[in-house]
């Protein structure tokens, strides 16, 4: 690797430090973020440069592609080591609360949808699937509808609510538009994201980031948004065996 190379790396992971991840693995910085798209919230591009520098640094390893290092036995709640899901009290999509402790006992799968995102049909089309062969089994999908990509979910609740249950005969809850990201974070994301950092700290990247969350209300593992929900359903079938 030459001196240049190895000075960004450096100072990458220095500066990486600063979003809340002193104590991580470089690796993990790099895992899910190379296959996302350069539209994504990072506003980071794509380059043969980051390619040579991220392709010396990754572990050839293709689990890294869709998942964030984890180490064993070890809590990734920081200030929200104390709490979970279940604390948490939101609105669904007809404005109503609804306690997430009505979930209670079940795993769970969390996604900030978008109705024209080109990751919109395939995900709908796989989330129904998976939710239609294990809702018996005690799986929950909790779809949060957000415009902040790109603006890529204009409507109103009740266009938001017609589209996904018409067009793709979604079954499983979805709640009221919320932000993910910046000053008027909703506190379940907040939640979320302080539970399962990701690269660059916590910000959500795109539409359709998914984070899977156990029968005790805590996550387990967050997922890009190019990480299809066929490629989760392994994850799915052993937290509902647990």
């Amino acid at each position: 690797m030459s001196s240049s190379t190895l000075a960004f790396s450096a100072t990458f992971f220095s500066a990486a430090s600063l979003f809340g991840h002193g104590g991580a693995r470089p690796s993990s910085h790099f895992a899910a973020f190379p296959h996302l798209s350069a539209k994504f919230a990072t506003g980071l591009a794509r380059s043969p440069f980051w390619d040579r520098v991220s392709a010396s640094l990754l572990p050839q390893n293709p689990r890294f592609v869709s998942k964030r290092w984890r180490s064993p036995g070890v809590a990734y709640a920081t200030a929200a080591t104390e709490k979970s899901i279940y604390d948490f009290t939101v609105k669904d999509i007809d404005g109503k609360d609804v306690s997430l402790s009505k979930f209670k006992g079940k795993a769970l799968l969390i996604v900030n949808v978008a109705s024209k995102c080109g990751l919109t049909s395939s995900n709908y089309t796989e989330l129904s699937h998976l939710y239609e062969k294990y809702k018996s089994q005690g799986f929950e999908i909790l779809a949060f509808p957000c415009n902040q990509f790109g603006g890529q979910e204009p409507g109103s609740n009740s266009e938001i609510k017609q589209f996904a249950c018409t067009r793709f005969k979604a079954e499983f809850p979805i709640f009221d538009k919320v932000d993910v990201n910046g000053p008027n974070t909703a506190p379940i994301y907040q939640f979320l994201k302080s539970s399962a950092g990701g690269f660059l700290g916590d910000l959500i990247k795109w539409n359709f980031e998914k984070f899977l969350v156990d029968k005790n209300g805590k996550v387990v593992e967050r997922y890009p948004p190019t990480t299809s929900p066929f490629q989760i359903e392994r994850d799915i079938q052993k937290l509902l065996a647990a």
